[in-house]
């Protein structure tokens, strides 16, 4: 690893194996564009690493032991079993989900310890739909708070954040964090849709989580007046010592499973923003998680922007 602190690249491969069936649109092809898309020469000098395992232990933190252990048992040796209707899994599912939580968590380390500035996490399965005790909407562990959690337990970052800019609201993120005082959501997401959570009146138990629903249609100015107006004072007044980002893509014009029309500019703009106010309050400490966005070419093109922008602003 260079000796300047910069973007770390955590992924593996694991998570090309997760089979999620034929036509599912959570595939293995989304995590290879962004695999490829963080292949451009612009990336060339980024520190890469391959992704650990988690452990239970650290899976249970936003679940329970009994949770993580009946999802691994769930995993079929041969073909796919369904969940949930939206929610399938393979004989290669075990290993991607502990591959893509432990990327969160080794992402979480390195920047404790001020050996990246920054990183994303480039894995499949998504998370933010998992809830304390329940997989649901293409997501089995929930990765992000997985990653909260661990900078809480093992590097004493009490008060942790999490913003979602994903299409779908991340009702799982919300749920494991409404009553934990100390744990901070905010989310753009359309509404009325999918999972059907997000409510402006949804506030948490500690006026800690921030819902700013976008109808159907809305387009970067909306988007971004939301982050502006609304999220980001909130995130500055809670003074989170760890910052993270539920990087989906799906608000993207092109995505094929929404209708926000977002395009890639506005997904740097609200990085390049969430990046200024890590910076204010906890010394730039921010890690960005892979969630949703299904048409491969808009995930390549965010994804570029995403991380262009972690890398320099």
């Amino acid at each position: 690893m260079s000796s300047k602190p910069t973007t770390l690249i955590v992924t593996h491969d694991s998570g090309l194996m997760h089979d999620t069936g034929p036509h599912h649109p959570e595939s293995p092809d989304r995590l290879r564009s962004v695999q490829n898309a963080l292949k451009q020469d612009v990336f060339k000098t980024l520190p890469r690493e391959v992704a650990p395992v988690a452990s239970v232990e650290q899976m249970a933190r936003p679940h329970s032991e009994a949770f993580v252990k009946q999802i691994l048992a769930a995993i079929p040796e041969k073909g796919l079993r369904h969940l949930d209707p939206d929610t399938a899994v393979s004989p290669g599912s075990g290993q991607a989900m502990i591959h893509a939580s432990g990327a969160v968590v080794r992402a979480v380390e390195a920047v404790a310890k001020g050996e990246a500035r920054n990183a994303f996490c480039a894995v499949r399965p998504p998370g933010h739909h998992a809830e304390s005790a329940r997989a649901m909407g293409f997501c089995l562990i929930n990765n992000i708070a997985v990653g909260a959690y661990h900078a809480r337990a093992a590097h004493g970052f009490k008060r942790v954040a999490v913003i979602d800019f994903d299409v779908h609201h991340g009702n799982g993120t919300q749920e494991i964090f409404w009553d934990d005082a100390d744990a901070f959501y905010a989310s753009t997401h359309q509404y009325p849709y999918y999972p059907g959570t997000g409510a402006r009146s949804e506030k948490g138990a500690h006026k800690n989580v921030v819902n700013v629903p976008l109808a159907s249609g809305s387009q970067g100015d909306v988007f971004r007046g939301g982050m502006r107006d609304e999220i980001l004072p909130a995130l500055t007044a809670f003074k989170p010592d760890f910052i993270l980002i539920s990087a989906g893509f799906d608000a993207h014009k092109d995505d094929p499973l929404a209708q926000l029309r977002l395009v890639e500019e506005d997904f740097a703009w609200a990085t390049a923003a969430l990046m200024d106010v890590a910076q204010q309050v906890c010394g730039g400490r921010v890690v960005s998680v892979l969630e949703g966005g299904y048409n491969l070419d808009a995930l390549a093109a965010s994804v570029t922007a995403h991380v262009e922008t972690l890398k320099d602003h």
